[in-house]
């Protein structure tokens, strides 16, 4: 891990490095864009054919019989997996529901003047399609995170894609309910939600993390298809003063194990405490070649010259996950996924257990947005009801407003039913 100090003679690379993170970006798209849009573009003409193509050359399908999965297999995988892990699930499923439930926006009719009532409905959208990665390390966990907050808001049509889907996901899959899932993952399932093929009906949002191609065809298709957001790898930042280093390392480890490119960052004001957490870090990797190589590569610790400054550059860097010490340093965190507090919220217990969405915002998005949430999954139908009464109250204003952008016509269509006539009528 690379340590940088804000002061003295190192302040200017600090400076420099801190400020290439701010503009890191959702992902570096650029290399894999052209292979990404040339897939696409194939099943979004071709359809089936190319599909069908790519998924034995990408993802080992035996035939077109194997492309989805039945709600038998998905039945067999769960009477198979070990029973703690089943109670491992339920458990975890329970918790993200209970959590989506509280998250749930409400709909609502309020009457701000006499003769005007507005208000919202929340409708859920019809169809979602939510990808659950399938590359180092089965992702049983993104399955519930992606799928039961579409269940939550009243998603009718739930697709689930995976490519070479574990045992473990197919088992999370039947403990949900779902009932359409494929063994396709990349770009070519990603164009398949977006546009549809004959075996693949389209949806309307796509959702869920996947690798780089992943990522770019989410956002070739994003202006045909809705999405949650361009995941890059993950990030974790912690900014502690009080904290343990074999705690902060811990997570530190526990996050850049997830992929080479994963960006891992301590800082503190206290530079032993830094010293501690890099070579803790250096032995808890030793025998974790992708966390160590993440670490070797993007790991940074951040000594800042005062609290406030450790603050600020948290904020600047919006990471996807950041641990603090205290209840009370909640208040300042303005940007960030999904915040962690002391030292017993092991960031591993968010990744499964805890109940928010383990789908985060990365590469400085966290400054726009949050999560995935039951929120992704619904729309805010907003209503206005007017009476003759409240039309007068208002609609004179109204009228004054179109006239001054011109709009005659908005002017006429209020008129007309201001008349004495119009409203005896």
């Amino acid at each position: 891990m690379k340590l940088l100090r804000t002061k003295g003679r190192g302040a200017q690379q600090a400076a420099e490095t801190l400020a290439a993170l701010e503009r890191r970006g959702a992902a570096s798209l650029d290399a894999v864009l052209p292979a990404a849009k040339r897939i696409v573009a194939d099943v979004h003409k071709k359809g089936d054919h190319a599909l069908l193509r790519y998924a034995t050359q990408f993802d080992g399908l035996a035939g077109a019989d194997a492309l989805r999965v039945t709600s038998e297999e998905m039945a067999a995988a769960w009477a198979t997996i070990d029973p703690a892990l089943r109670d491992a699930l339920t458990t975890a499923a329970k918790q993200i529901r209970k959590f989506a439930q509280r998250q749930l926006p409400a709909s609502w009719n309020a009457s701000p003047i006499a003769g005007l009532t507005t208000g919202q409905s929340v409708r859920p959208l019809c169809s979602v399609g939510c990808y659950v990665p399938s590359g180092r390390h089965p992702l049983p966990s993104t399955l519930l995170m992606t799928a039961i907050p579409a269940q939550v808001a009243g998603v009718a049509r739930i697709v689930v894609v995976s490519p070479k889907p574990a045992p473990e996901t197919l088992a999370a899959a039947h403990l949900l309910g779902i009932t359409e899932f494929y063994r396709l993952g990349g770009a070519h399932a990603v164009s398949a939600l977006a546009y549809g093929t004959a075996t693949v009906p389209r949806v309307d949002k796509i959702v869920g993390p996947g690798n780089l191609y992943v990522t770019a065809a989410k956002r070739l298709v994003a202006f045909d298809c809705a999405i949650d957001m361009l995941a890059g790898p993950t990030e974790i930042v912690v900014t502690s003063e009080t904290g343990h280093a074999a705690d902060i390392a811990s997570d530190l480890v526990a996050q850049a194990e997830h992929d080479p490119e994963a960006l891992a960052i301590f800082i503190t004001t206290r530079a032993e405490l830094a010293k501690e957490v890099v070579a803790e870090s250096k032995l808890r990797s030793r025998n974790n070649p992708v966390a160590r190589q993440a670490l070797d590569r993007n790991g940074l610790v951040v000594i800042a010259s005062t609290i406030e400054e450790a603050h600020q550059i948290t904020n600047r860097l919006a990471p996807e996950h950041l641990t603090v010490d205290a209840p009370s340093d909640v208040n300042w965190v303005q940007n960030a996924g999904s915040v962690f507090v002391g030292r017993w919220s092991a960031q591993p217990m968010g990744d499964y257990i805890s109940g928010p969405n383990h789908t985060l915002p990365t590469g400085g998005t966290a400054r726009v947005r949050g999560g995935l949430s039951v929120n992704d999954f619904v729309k805010l139908v907003t209503v206005q009801q007017y009476t003759a009464q409240g039309l007068r109250a208002l609609g004179s204003k109204a009228v004054l407003l179109a006239e001054a952008e011109g709009l005659t016509g908005h002017a006429e269509a209020i008129r007309t039913r201001s008349t004495k006539r119009s409203q005896r009528g």
